[in-house]
C-alpha cells in the first residue's frame, strides 16, 4: 500500500500516523542500529508492536492521560520507541538532554511534574538518580539493566519489563485510545532557556509537529522527488540529540511522514564512515558540521594534487559568481568540466545519493553554502524556534537558492514583519504556551502571533533574511540555546568577579569578558604582592589563575554547551558613564563587542 502525503495532513496525531505507515510498510525496515560491526534494523511492524506493548506497560505502572514521562538518552532506536509509546498511551513526552548538570534535571522533573523518567543506561541513571529523588518522580525505567530494584520511593523497572503481553490486545487499547486524542492535544514539553536563565518548557501539540512534517514533506516531494509508492525510500542519518526540536521532528517525525528509514549515527568520530555506509539521501545537519565537513573536503581535495586543486579553485569562484548573480558566459562550460570531474567525487564522501543536506538549529555562514553548492552538493537552510514545531521556513530550490537567506515560510506558516522589523508567526505550528508559565506565554504569543524575538524582512520573492537578534540568546553553532544572563549572573556571584560578558552566538564554546572585583583583587594583592595595581596584576600568571579557578567553579555547575572555555580581561569596569550600562544596570552588549570584539575573537583562535 502506497504511503500519501494526505495521510500526514489528515492524521490526528503523531502516533495514528505512524500506525498507519507501520501498517502500509509491514516487513520493510524502520530503524537501524550499528552492533557487533554490523548494522541492524527493526521493521515497521516490530516497532509498532513494541510501541503499543510499551504503552499499556506505562499504563499498568498506573499513569494516566496528561501523565509526563521524562525521556534522557542518546540517539538509539528505543528512544523512538520510547517516545511513541509514552504518546501512545495517552501521556506527554518530556525530552531531557544527556549533557544536563543535576541542577538542568531538576529544574525539568520539577516543572514538569514527571512521574516516570525512562533513561538509557547506569551512567545516565547515576547522573540523574539525585534529581529524581528530590523530585516527585514515582518510576525510574532503564533501557539497560540498572544496578539497584528501588532507591527509597521511586521504583526502578526494567525495560524489557514494558514489552511483555499481548500484542494484539495493546494495538487494540492503542487504538482505542489515540481515536480520543486531537491535533490540538499535547505532544511533548521541550525545554529551551529562556532570557531569566531557567529553561522554558514549550508545550508541543500533535498538529504543530504533523503541520512541520507536511510542510517539509512537500519541499521534498515538490524540489527533490519523493516516491509515494514506497519502491524506494528516503534514508536519513540521525545524528543531532533526539531531544532537540530540530531532530525530533526532522530527524525522526519527518522520516515516519515519509515512510523513510532512520540510521541512528554511533557520533562525531565515526560520522564519516556512517555516511559512507549508509548512503542517506537527506541529513539534517547544524552549522558547526558543515564547517568540520568543509574543512576535510578542502584537505582531501588538496592532497589530489595542482589539477584537483585548480578544479576547485575553479568551482569555488564559479559559486562566488551564482549567488552574486553575476556569471560568465565561461561558467557554463567550466560547470559542465567539474560536473564530470570533481563534484562526483565530493558526493561520493556523502554516500552518493544524498538529496539535500538541511541545515538548521543555528545561522548558517553564507560561505558555507556557496561552497556546497559549488561542490555539487545542495545545501538547505531553514529557520525556526521550539516554539513553532521547529521550521518557520526553508530554502527550496524550485524558489532559487540564496545563501544569505531562510527561504520561504513553509506550507501553513504565516510570517509578518511588525513595525519594529520583528519577525512574528502564525499558523497550526505555533505553540499553544510554555508549559506552567502563564507571563511569558502571553508576552511571546499575542493576538495569536508568535513573537519570534529576531528582526529581518522578505525579500521579493517571499524568502526571509535575518538581520539581527532582538533577544540575546545564544545560539552556538551547533544550534543548542545558552542563556548569557544565567552564566553572567553564575559569575558574579564569586567574590574574585565584579562584572562579566559572555558571548558564543554561532561560536563552538562561551567565551567571557570579566571585570575582576576590586575589592577581592585588593585582598589577593596584599597576600601575594606589596604593590596594587589591577591592571598591572592581570598580567600576571598567578592573578589570571586565580581568576580562572573562580570560573572553574562556575563550570562545575554549568552543562557542557554553557561551561565558559576562555576568558579576557575588560580595560575598565563597565559603567553609566563609559556607555556600557543603561540607566537600569543593565549591560549594552553592542557596545562591549565593539570595544572588546577583536580581544574576544582572538579567545577563539588560541
Amino acid at each position: 500500500m502506497p504511503v500519501q502525503l494526505s495521510d500526514i495532513e489528515t492524521s490526528g496525531n503523531l502516533v495514528a500516523l505512524f500506525l498507519a505507515r507501520a501498517d502500509a510498510l509491514g516487513e520493510r525496515p524502520m530503524l537501524w542500529t550499528r552492533r557487533g560491526g554490523a548494522w541492524q534494523s527493526l521493521s515497521w511492524a516490530e516497532a509498532a508492536r513494541r510501541v503499543c506493548l510499551i504503552a499499556e506497560g506505562l499504563r499498568a505502572l498506573g499513569l494516566a492521560a496528561g501523565d509526563r514521562v521524562m525521556l534522557v538518552s542518546e540517539n538509539r532506536p528505543e528512544w523512538c520507541l520510547a517516545d511513541l509509546g509514552i504518546m501512545a498511551a495517552g501521556c506527554i513526552t518530556v525530552p531531557a538532554y544527556t549533557t544536563n548538570t543535576e541542577r538542568d534535571h531538576l529544574h525539568v522533573l520539577e516543572n514538569s511534574g514527571a512521574r516516570a523518567v525512562i533513561v538509557s543506561d547506569a551512567r545516565l541513571a547515576k547522573a540523574l538518580l539525585p534529581a529524581v529523588l528530590r523530585s516527585n518522580a514515582e518510576h525510574l525505567i532503564g533501557l539497560e539493566p540498572l544496578r539497584a530494584s528501588q532507591t527509597g520511593a521511586v521504583a526502578i523497572h526494567a525495560w524489557d519489563s514494558l514489552l511483555a503481553g499481548d500484542a494484539a490486545a495493546a494495538r487494540a487499547s492503542v487504538d482505542t485510545r489515540i481515536a480520543a486524542i486531537g491535533r490540538a492535544d499535547p505532544a511533548c514539553i521541550i525545554y529551551t532557556s529562556g532570557t531569566g536563565g531557567a529553561p522554558r518548557g514549550v508545550m508541543q501539540h500533535h498538529g504543530a509537529i504533523l503541520s512541520n512534517v507536511t510542510g517539509c514533506a512537500r519541499i521534498i516531494a515538490e524540489d527533490f522527488g519523493w516516491d509515494a509508492t514506497g519502491t524506494t525510500r528516503e534514508v536519513f542519518l540521525s545524528f543531532l540529540p533526539l531531544s532537540h526540536a530540530y531532530e525530533h521532528t526532522g530527524g525522526q517525525f519527518l522520516p515516519i511522514g515519509l515512510g523513510g528509514e532512520i540510521h541512528y549515527a554511533e557520533g562525531l568520530e565515526k560520522l564519516s564512515g556512517n555516511i559512507a555506509e549508509v548512503r542517506p539521501t537527506i541529513m539534517v545537519v547544524v552549522p558547526r558540521l558543515f564547517e568540520v565537513l568543509r574543512t576535510r573536503i578542502i584537505g582531501r581535495i588538496g592532497k589530489r594534487g595542482r589539477l584537483a586543486r585548480w578544479l576547485m579553485a575553479g568551482a569555488l569562484a564559479g559559486g562566488a559568481r551564482k549567488e552574486q548573480g553575476r556569471r560568465r558566459l565561461v561558467d557554463r562550460p567550466l560547470n559542465l568540466l567539474f560536473e564530470r570531474t570533481l563534484r562526483p567525487q565530493v558526493r561520493q564522501h556523502f554516500g552518493g545519493r544524498i538529496k539535500a543536506l538541511v541545515s538548521g538549529g543555528a545561522p548558517l555562514n553564507p560561505d558555507i553554502g556557496v561552497f556546497f553548492d559549488a561542490m555539487g552538493l545542495t545545501l538547505l537552510q531553514g529557520y525556526g524556534q521550539t516554539e513553532a514545531g521547529p521550521v518557520i521556513s526553508c530554502n527550496r530550490p524550485g524558489i532559487g537558492l540564496k545563501m544569505d537567506t531562510v527561504g520561504p515560510p513553509l506550507h501553513g506558516v504565516e510570517v509578518r514583519i511588525a513595525a519594529d522589523g520583528e519577525i512574528l508567526v502564525r499558523g497550526e505550528a505555533v505553540m499553544h504556551g510554555y508549559w506552567r508559565n502563564e507571563s511569558e506565554t502571553a508576552r511571546t504569543l499575542q493576538d495569536g502571533w508568535l513573537h519570534t524575538g529576531d528582526i529581518g524582512h522578505c525579500d521579493d520573492r517571499g524568502r526571509i533574511v535575518i538581520t539581527d537578534r532582538k533577544k540575546d540568546m545564544i545560539v552556538n553553532d551547533k544550534g543548542d540555546n545558552v542563556s548569557p544572563q544565567k552564566v553572567e549572573g553564575m559569575l558574579t556571584l564569586q567574590p574574585a568577579i565584579a562584572q562579566a560578558m559572555v558571548i558564543g552566538d554561532k561560536r563552538p564554546y562561551v567565551v567571557a569578558l570579566i571585570v575582576p572585583d576590586a575589592e577581592w583583587a585588593l585582598a589577593w594583592a596584599c597576600g601575594e604582592h606589596e604593590k596594587f595595581d589591577l591592571a598591572a596584576l592581570q598580567d600576571l600568571p598567578a592573578f589570571r589563575s586565580a581568576i580562572r579557578e573562580a570560573i572553574d567553579r562556575v563550570n562545575r555547575d554549568l552543562s557542557v554547551i554553557e561551561k565558559v572555555r576562555q576568558f579576557c580581561f575588560a580595560d575598565e569596569p563597565f559603567s553609566i558613564d563609559n556607555g556600557e550600562m543603561t540607566p537600569s544596570l543593565k549591560i549594552r552588549r553592542h557596545i562591549l563587542k565593539e570595544r572588546y570584539g577583536d580581544r574576544l575573537d582572538r579567545l577563539y583562535r588560541n
